[in-house]
């Protein structure tokens, strides 16, 4: 993995480059085989980041309080849109860490191991 600023061109080109057909299953699959480990390092991330700490808890608390049912049901729609996208955020950073280390192993420049291959 190239350890340099990217140009908005470079990041749209490899966005748009994500919607091809087959392109994520791979990762998907890595994604999987590694899920119970990552989430432990996405709720470390989480937690030592301070994004659900007492204003979360707060937030949360007067979401669910709001005595008019649509109001409440808005605002907790409005909190779980918002912990998605947090979420997702991080662990974005979180899969761009992981590549930096998996850049590192000895032997990182050989063909990756498919679902077939394992």
């Amino acid at each position: 993995m190239v350890d340099r600023a990217y140009t908005d061109a470079e990041l749209d080109a490899a966005i748009a480059a994500l919607t091809a057909p087959q392109r994520l299953e791979e990762a998907q699959y890595l994604v999987t085989r590694a899920a119970p480990s990552l989430q432990r390092v996405l709720a470390t991330a989480l937690r030592e980041g301070g994004w659900f700490d007492l204003g979360h808890d707060q937030a949360l608390r007067e979401a669910t309080s709001r005595e008019d049912p649509g109001e409440r049901v808005r605002d907790v729609q409005t909190l779980l849109a918002d912990e998605t996208r947090l979420g997702m955020l991080v662990g974005v950073a979180v899969g761009f860490e992981l590549a930096r280390e998996l850049a590192r192993v000895p032997g990182a420049d050989s063909p990756p191991t498919t679902k077939e291959d394992g």
